[in-house]
């Protein structure tokens, strides 16, 4: 299950991408707009900062806007700044792999073969949906 860091933090993306001009756009505006609690989205907000996703600007007209062109932000990389690994169980992740301990081999193992499908049917729609994909009206 997607947890409510990944879903607040992409509805937060996807507002930011909304408006114009991309000027900042303050955490109290997103929160209120979103429903989501502010102390929470401003975490939220930070980790992407520091991912290279946003930008931010203090002061009385600062706020969070986006470093990269919409269009330019995919989906796998979010997903993976907010949740972590994609994959289901760490013996078939690309970038977070740990082998299991409950299996002998996994070249036999049917539920890896199973997540397999399922990692790769996962990150091919997460690598070919941009923010802008999400935040088109």
């Amino acid at each position: 299950m997607l947890s409510k860091k990944t879903k607040y933090g992409l509805k937060a993306l996807t507002y930011i991408a909304r408006q114009e001009g991309n000027k900042p756009v303050q955490v109290g505006e997103i929160a209120k707009s979103e429903q989501i609690p502010q102390k929470f989205l401003e975490s939220i907000l930070l980790t992407l900062r520091k991912s290279g996703c946003l930008g931010s600007k203090k002061g009385k007209h600062g706020g969070y806007y986006l470093i990269k062109k919409p269009s330019e932000i995919n989906m796998a990389d979010v997903m993976r700044v907010l949740e972590g690994p994609i994959a289901m169980v760490p013996c078939v992740s690309l970038n977070f792999y740990e082998k299991c301990d409950d299996c002998p081999d996994e070249n036999k193992c049917s539920v890896n073969k199973l997540m397999i499908q399922v990692r790769d049917n996962t990150l091919e729609v997460l690598r070919n949906t941009t923010l802008e994909d999400l935040s088109t009206k």
